[in-house]
This record gives structure tokens, sequence and C-alpha cells, in this order.
């Protein structure tokens, strides 16, 4: 049996500049967060026939890989080679929808379970780029390598994407007292509404497809804020880091219309007269989580405020380890 824990992530700076619509043409550049909410993968040989049974949301039984509905686990048995006789299960600490890069997270996750019970020693980056083949390559999901890399490897992860989509990462030289003070000053809280990625990013991908001049403006600008966080964070800047998550903000949603909303909107200004200095919806934007910054003296009124709307709270700290395998035997 196998058990794998795989990170899900916060993005701080950068986010949307990995898409390939816009990094082949210009480069991109993210500064995101692992933190310890994690996907767990269960994976384990079939003692007694060659079935392949997959229980996620739904459970499948099946006695080929082809048959298999769930594209992500189809694809990672092709890519793996394992063509039966295997029992697969995930739990995650997050619904998916969220914006905390769930998908990538469950698929890096059941590639280093299936590698393992092949007996394969496998990098976190090579679980990344196998992760990154079957979502753009096979699947052809409208998305980027932000997710892969960043729930592989985890902590606090630079991401340098060149015009050739190849993936540079490096840790942010945060100090150990900002990253404690960091550590205290983010918080999350739960919209309550998913959405699908893909529905979000469209309009923006084809925007940038098109070279639409407003849209890559604004994309320009996110990596600047990007590279902008990377500095503050070095420099212990946290208040400007905030203003920077702020700035963010708006120049997300002039991407696309789907990005925020009237309901969005109320909540990220109310969070910002409770206290919040900066924030953004995570991942594509739609629903999901908040993640705000605030100072310590004004997280107390912060958290009344989204109590009040019925926006649960997400207690989280960082992840340094990525990807591991807990349980092989």
């Amino acid at each position: 049996m196998i058990v794998t824990r795989t990170p899900l992530r916060i993005p701080l700076g950068g986010g949307g500049t990995d898409l390939p619509s816009y990094s082949s043409k210009y480069g991109g550049f993210l500064v995101s967060a692992a933190i310890d909410k994690y996907t767990f993968i269960t994976v384990n040989r079939r003692k007694l026939d060659r079935l392949i049974r997959a229980s996620y949301s739904k459970t499948e039984i099946v006695d080929s890989v082809d048959r298999l509905q769930h594209p992500l686990i189809r694809e990672a048995l092709r890519l793996t080679g394992i063509d039966g006789g295997v029992e697969i299960t995930s739990i995650g600490d997050i619904p998916g929808g969220s914006g905390a890069g769930s998908s990538a997270s469950f698929t890096v996750g059941l590639l280093h379970a299936l590698h393992a019970l092949k007996r394969e020693q496998v990098s976190q980056w090579r679980l990344a780029e196998e992760a990154c083949k079957i979502e753009l390559d096979v699947l052809k999901e409208p998305i980027g390598k932000h997710d892969q890399f960043i729930t592989a490897i985890g902590g606090i992860t630079c991401l340098d994407i060149d015009r050739t989509n190849h993936v540079s990462t490096f840790p942010a030289a945060i100090s150990e007292d900002v990253l404690e003070e960091l550590d205290q000053s983010l918080l999350l809280f739960y919209t309550g509404v998913v959405r699908k990625t893909g529905e979000v990013l469209h309009p923006q991908n084809q925007a940038a497809n098109e070279s639409h001049p407003q849209t890559l403006a604004s994309l320009h600008r996110i990596k600047e804020i990007g590279w902008e966080i990377k500095g503050a964070l070095e420099a212990g800047q946290l208040r400007r880091f905030g203003e920077l998550m702020d700035e963010h903000w708006d120049v997300k949603k002039q991407l696309s219309g789907q990005v925020s909303g009237g309901q969005f909107d109320r909540w990220y200004d109310l969070a910002k007269t409770a206290g919040a200095v900066g924030g953004k919806l995570m991942g594509a934007g739609g629903g999901g989580f908040f993640v705000f910054y605030s100072e310590n003296g004004k997280k107390p009124g912060l958290r009344e405020a989204m109590a009040r709307e019925g926006l649960m709270e997400l207690r989280f700290h960082f992840d340094f380890e990525g990807t591991k395998v807990l349980v092989n035997f």
C-alpha cells in the first residue's frame, strides 16, 4: 500500500502569467506558497483480479484503463504504464474548484503514488513535469504550470517561466522572523462558491492569444507585481506586500468579468474596511477562497466581519516538504 500527501497552495503574486497564451510570448513569473492542507492518495495492488477501482467523489470499477471516466486517473495510469489490478482512493482537505490548486495536487500526488507502487524513485521536479504533461498536453486544460510545480516542491517558491514554457524554481529568500509574521498575517476565508477554472480562464486565454492590448497590459503589470512582491517579502516589508496584493486584485479584475462580481467585490471592500491591507480570490477567481493580508492588531475585526457574512475561516501554516510518500509497504 502507498499513501502520498501533497500540499495545496496560495498564490502570492504574478498569478496568470504562467498561462502559455502569455508566457510563450513574454515569459511569466510567480511567487507562491504551499500550505498544510493536503490531498491524500492511497494506491493498493488488487491481489485477486485485474480490475481498476477508483474512488473519489464517486466510485468506478472497470476492467480497462480506457473505461475510466476520471481523466486524471486514466491518464496517470497510462503515463506510468499500470493497466490493471490496482485500487485508488483520494481524500482532500479542501473541495475542488476552490482555487487552491486541488487538481494539480491530486495529479502530482497520484503520479507519486503510482511511481512508488512500481518502486520507482522520481524527483519532485519530474512529478511536476509529468502532471503538466497530463493536464496541459494530453487533456488540453487551459491552465499554466504554476500549480503543478508549487504543489510538488512546496515552500514559498518563485517560478520563472521562459518563452519555451520551461520552469525554473528557486525559494524566496525570506528571513525566519518575516516568515513567521507572514504565516500569522495571511487569513483564508471560504466563499462557498466553486467554479471550473477553465470557464474563468477561457476569456483571458483568448484575449492573450489575440494580443488584446488591455489584457496584455494587465498581465505585464501582474508580472511586475510578482517581482515586486518577491522584493517586498525578502526585504521584510510586509505592509508593502499587502498593498501590492491590493493592486494585484484591481489589475486582475480587468482580465475578465468572471474574476470578481458584485458579491465578491462587496466582501473584498468589507474586508478592507475591517482591517485587511490587501487580498484576492485565489486561483483564477470567480469563487473559492479569499486570502487577505492583515496586520496583527486588525485580525480580530477582519475575522468578525467575515464571520457575519457567513464566510468560514480556514486556519493554515506553510508547507515546506512538497509531495511526499507517507506510507510504503
